[in-house]
Formats: C-alpha cells, structure tokens, sequence
C-alpha cells in the first residue's frame, strides 16, 4: 500500500521499494505503483532537500572542462576575449542574448545560466 512519504523513515522504505520495482512495465500494476513512488519521493526531496540556487559561472566552466574548450571557444557565444574574461570573473553578468547563445551552442540549460539572486 502506498502511503504519503512525511519522515526520513518512510523516505528510505520508499527508495528501497523503487528498486525493488526499478524497470517495472509502464501501464503494469508494478509499474503504476512505481510511478507513484517516484513522484512521492520528489515532491519529498524537493521540500527537504532544495537545490542551491543555479551559478551560471560554474555551470559555463562545468561544460568547458566537459567538452575541452578553451576560454577562445566562448568567444562566439559570450563576446570579445575582455567579455569572456570579465564574465567567467564574475565582474559582469550575462546577458539575456548570451543566455540564449550559450544555450543552443553549447546546450548549457536555461536553468544553469539564470543567476536566481537576481531574479525577485
């Protein structure tokens, strides 16, 4: 029977359960209960385990280093070598079209590029 996920207790059984049931048949009783379990547990993680907000900064370094690219290979997306400098030193933010730029050529996603402190 599943029951609402309130304490770490009932947390742990609920991830002991989906792997128990992990690859369950969509559309199969073990997979519908799965389903559940599942969005169980993130509503759960959401509420007692929140995320840090997103460092644009970080994230950009995280796809250089990912990919290998060199502070040149931003130049198309973020500006001039002085833009890229001052953007991966934290002296300017970025813009809405470089978000975007960054986006679709290097597949950053929107929510990594966003700075949340700045968004009220």
């Amino acid at each position: 029977m599943i029951k609402p996920i309130r304490d770490e207790q009932s947390y742990s059984l609920s991830l002991k359960r989906i792997e128990e049931l992990w690859g369950a048949e969509i559309g199969t009783p073990n997979g519908d209960e799965l389903d559940v379990l599942l969005t169980l547990v993130e509503v759960y993680e959401e509420k007692h385990y929140p995320m840090p907000p997103s460092d644009p900064v970080e994230a950009i370094r995280f796809c250089m280093e990912q990919k290998g690219l060199s502070r040149k290979d931003l130049e198309p997306f973020l500006g001039p070598k002085s833009r890229v400098s001052d953007v991966l030193n934290r002296k300017r933010s970025l813009s809405m079209k470089q978000v975007v730029n960054l986006h679709r050529g290097m597949g950053i996603p929107y929510e990594s590029l966003i700075d949340t402190n700045l968004v009220a």
